[in-house]
């Protein structure tokens, strides 16, 4: 049973900030989509994005909502998608961080956040980011009635980055809690063939995401899985990769372990080591915009 659905559609009527799927509380899994949609309120229109803008990467994370869908139907599990585009407002940021609501995101402009002042910004962030954020606290909270559930995020990731094919069929993220991202990249690296990155193609220590926000600070088991987005463009890959998945999750969560509240901290709360001063003096180094951009890109 599904509830609290989002339109659906770009220019439909209604539009909720999030979609809630019922199940099993006592599952001891909850699983998460922080970019499961492309969609736009109403109001704002297209934010002056072109259709192909949004089906992209920057719009949303191709393919994690059918298989986030998938997953919790052959699991029981309750889960929370996001309604909206990332390009709207980012669910999967602090609500500090400079990348919550982008002007420009890999080579296109928003004309529509351009202008985005601090009314505008609260705007967003109470009626769609927040409810959002509280819609699986609330989830949290219900399920901790009967044991402490793992969170399992699901993001898509782009094949191609700046010319270059990215190696990984997927990734698994994560900080500083290794009990459910490292068993699953050990079961995955057995299959043959297939290339599972760890911490990649992005780093799990990102100060405020949703991760370290209701896993880190709750004390709760989580990781994120990243699959790279053509492997589940179509209902065949999603099928094939919610098969994957299924088997080896299903071995992982017979862990008792995943179900105790454990504080791990995180690496993004660690001090900045200084650098030592080697002499050289520049603005900005091209490594330096590379991971600026892609930290605007993350999951």
């Amino acid at each position: 049973m599904t509830a609290d659905v989002a339109s659906g559609t770009r220019h439909g009527e209604s539009f909720n900030s999030h979609e809630i799927i019922d199940g099993d509380k006592g599952a001891g899994l909850i699983l998460l989509c922080d970019h499961a949609s492309n969609a736009l309120p109403p109001r704002y229109g297209d934010l002056g994005v072109s259709d192909r803008d949004l089906e992209r990467h920057i719009g949303f994370d191709i393919g994690a909502g059918p298989l986030t869908r998938m997953l919790a139907k052959r699991f029981r599990a309750p889960a929370v998608l996001s309604s909206f585009s990332r390009l709207f407002i980012d669910p999967n940021r602090g609500e500090d961080d400079p990348t919550l609501i982008m002007r420009l995101s890999d080579g296109s402009i928003i004309p529509g956040n351009a202008r985005v002042d601090e009314l505008e910004r609260e705007r967003r962030l109470n009626r769609y980011y927040r409810p959002y954020h509280r819609a699986i606290e609330d989830m949290i909270d219900e399920c901790l009635a009967q044991r402490p559930p793992v969170l399992f995020s699901i993001h898509s990731y782009v094949d191609v980055w700046r010319g270059s094919q990215r190696p990984w069929h997927c990734g698994l993220l994560w900080d500083k809690d290794p009990r459910l991202a490292v068993p699953l990249i050990e079961r995955l690296r057995h299959e043959p063939g297939l290339f599972v990155g760890d911490n990649e193609p992005y780093k799990g220590s990102l100060k405020n995401d949703t991760m370290y926000r209701h896993g880190t600070c709750r004390g709760l088991a989580h990781g994120l899985l990243e699959v790279r987005n053509d492997l589940i463009a179509d209902p065949a890959g999603v099928l094939e990769w919610a098969d994957r998945i299924e088997t080896v999750l299903r071995d992982v969560l017979a862990d008792d372990a995943l179900y105790e509240v454990r504080f791990f901290g995180s690496l993004s709360d660690e001090p900045v080591r200084p650098v030592a001063f080697t002499g050289a003096i520049h603005s900005k180094s091209d490594e330096d915009t590379d991971n600026g951009q892609q930290h605007a890109n993350r999951a």
